[in-house]
């Protein structure tokens, strides 16, 4: 078997534990809260008689290893149960909600990572002089900054001084539909907190990549043959600086999910941090544990993707491989 083989075959099995291990996790915390998911639905109303009924309805009544069984079952057929505060199937709910935020932060990860690598490119570049530096003292004053904090202030400019963008939600108060404008108008100012968040953390590393490979003995054979630096940036230097910069990628997805929940309660943006949010804030254990499941899960193919693309570019097994 070809090494690249093995190293996808290995990162895939890691990826299907990993997924596992999810599932199983979220099944036992639901059963600690306390009361469990009976006390959830009845709220102040619970009576010994209300929660046998509703343990009976929910197949809680049976032992945990069958309600285990159970719930991987209902996984396997996307059958997540209902929502407790919205009363609606909660795959439902999860594709509702997941269309905006897989536009919102798709578009955050592209404008963000072409930014990172424009910016990593000329901070390597210039590493140990003013430009570098520059860039440098930017970076870390954006990533020590709270997203909030970045998204308010973006807010108090662009929404509420100049009035060019709408401070929240998804379409316009007179509007019972979002046209194609005032939906990506409203997208604006949330993809424009996250990108600069992601720009900031990614641009440093690809940018200290590109310094560390400017210092390798292929770079001075490079130039001393006349080729100039920006054709040497573009050849085997980026290339080989975007193989630990497409592992870091992937790594920084699951604090890209998390940090989509402040964004979209800080502008009202109805997504799955939204969702995620409200769901906890009322013990809709159902909608929680759904949406936790797909973050998770997106979170480890993303993961995967990054490992396996990162080995494709890795030189040493594609020689093996040749050889």
């Amino acid at each position: 078997m070809p090494p690249w083989a093995r190293t996808a075959l290995s990162r895939i099995a890691t990826a299907a534990l990993s997924l596992w291990i999810l599932v199983t996790l979220t099944f036992f915390l639901a059963h600690l809260t306390p009361g469990g998911p009976a006390y959830a639905i009845l709220g102040m109303r619970a009576t010994p008689v209300g929660v046998n009924q509703v343990n009976m309805r929910l197949g809680l009544d049976v032992p945990l290893w069958m309600q285990y069984l159970t719930y991987l079952g209902h996984l396997c057929t996307l059958r997540l149960g209902y929502s407790f505060l919205l009363n609606q199937p909660v795959a439902h709910l999860i594709v509702m909600y997941a269309a905006n935020t897989l536009l919102f932060t798709s578009l955050s990860i592209v404008v963000g990572t072409l930014a990172a690598l424009a910016i990593g490119m000329v901070q390597g570049a210039s590493w140990n002089r003013w430009p570098g530096r520059l860039i440098g003292a930017w970076q870390l004053a954006t990533y020590a900054t709270p997203s909030f904090f970045i998204a308010g202030m973006l807010v108090l400019v662009f929404a509420s001084t100049l009035g060019w963008l709408p401070a929240g939600g998804i379409t316009d108060a007179h509007m019972t539909e979002p046209g194609p404008l005032s939906y990506a108008r409203h997208l604006v100012l949330p993809v424009a907190t996250v990108s600069l968040i992601v720009a900031a953390s990614l641009s440093r590393y690809f940018g200290q990549s590109v310094a560390e490979e400017l210092e390798r003995d292929y770079v001075r054979t490079a130039r001393a043959k006349g080729l100039g630096l920006r054709d040497i940036l573009r050849g085997e230097v980026a290339r080989n600086a975007l193989r630990p910069f497409i592992t870091l990628l992937g790594l920084y997805l699951p604090a890209l999910f998390a940090g989509s929940v402040v964004v979209e309660t800080i502008f009202d943006f109805p997504g799955l941090g939204w969702l995620l949010w409200h769901a906890a804030l009322q013990q809709d254990y159902p909608t929680l544990i759904g949406v936790v499941l797909l973050i998770g899960a997106l979170t480890i193919v993303g993961n995967l993707a990054a490992e396996l693309a990162n080995a494709a570019l890795d030189p040493r097994l594609r020689s093996r491989t040749l050889a």
